[in-house]
């Protein structure tokens, strides 16, 4: 894994402090000096790493006065909201909420997708399971975690609707972080084969509540999942790193 900027890791530090609730919301959090000599970094980096903050709208500037934490319902970076969420509810609840939010989006793009599905469009969703089954086979997690995210991208982009698209694109780099956690486990692995394959046939009737309900049990499987294997033997939170311009 490639090591963060310093940007990114000042940005990343200042964040688990503010989630942590050392600097609660409307609270000042230190200043350029302060923070280049916590990090050993120069203020050029303290303030690019401020900026992206900002830009998240975790951390709002008020001139004469400093720079504040802002509460979380005006964050728009879904991966620090993901943070704010383990660290008020629980990694579970967290995780649970990640799926509700999924089940609401993923079952109204299959059922968009449906009788717009292309025979172009199946063969890549053919193409995608076929790429999960081999990386389960050869032992590629990471590779089976790319096919399974390419698998919904593919559904997305069927269902025609660009502002569905443009929602669902933050959480890719949550997804991701959360898939690899999860797929680490054999028999969820084998449970996403199943109801990809079930959902790929619900695609090819071109019939939206067919759709509709085999992404609505892909997703109670995944709960299940979660609740089986994850949460009953609970390992460490996925970090999400901040990334700038996010």
């Amino acid at each position: 894994m490639a090591r963060k900027s310093l940007v990114g890791e000042v940005a990343d530090d200042l964040l688990n402090r503010i989630v942590a609730g050392e600097f609660p919301p409307g609270t000042l959090v230190p200043g350029e000096l302060e923070l280049s000599a916590q990090h050993e970094v120069s203020r050029m980096t303290v303030r690019e790493a401020m900026k992206t903050l900002e830009a998240q709208r975790i951390l709002s500037v008020q001139r004469g006065r400093g720079t504040f934490v802002n509460a979380v319902d005006q964050w728009n970076s879904l991966e620090a909201l993901l943070r704010a969420a383990q660290e008020q509810v629980g990694n579970d609840a967290a995780a649970i909420q990640l799926i509700e939010l999924r089940r609401m989006l993923e079952t109204g793009a299959s059922a968009l997708a449906a009788p717009r599905m292309t025979e172009a469009y199946v063969a890549r969703l053919r193409a995608h399971v076929a790429d999960m089954r081999s990386a389960r086979a050869q032992g590629d997690l990471e590779e089976f975690v790319a096919a399974d995210l390419a698998f919904h991208d593919v559904i997305l982009e069927a269902s025609g609707n660009v502002f569905l698209t443009a929602v669902f694109q933050p959480l890719h780099r949550v997804l991701e972080a959360r898939r690899t956690e999860t797929s680490k486990v054999p028999e969820i692995q084998e449970h996403a084969i199943t109801m990809h394959e079930a959902v790929l046939e619900a695609l090819e009737t071109r019939d939206s509540r067919t759709a509709r309900d085999a992404m609505d049990a892909h997703m109670t499987q995944t709960l299940e999942d979660l609740t089986t294997y994850v949460q009953d033997h609970p390992a460490s939170p996925v970090p999400v790193a901040v990334t700038p311009g996010a």
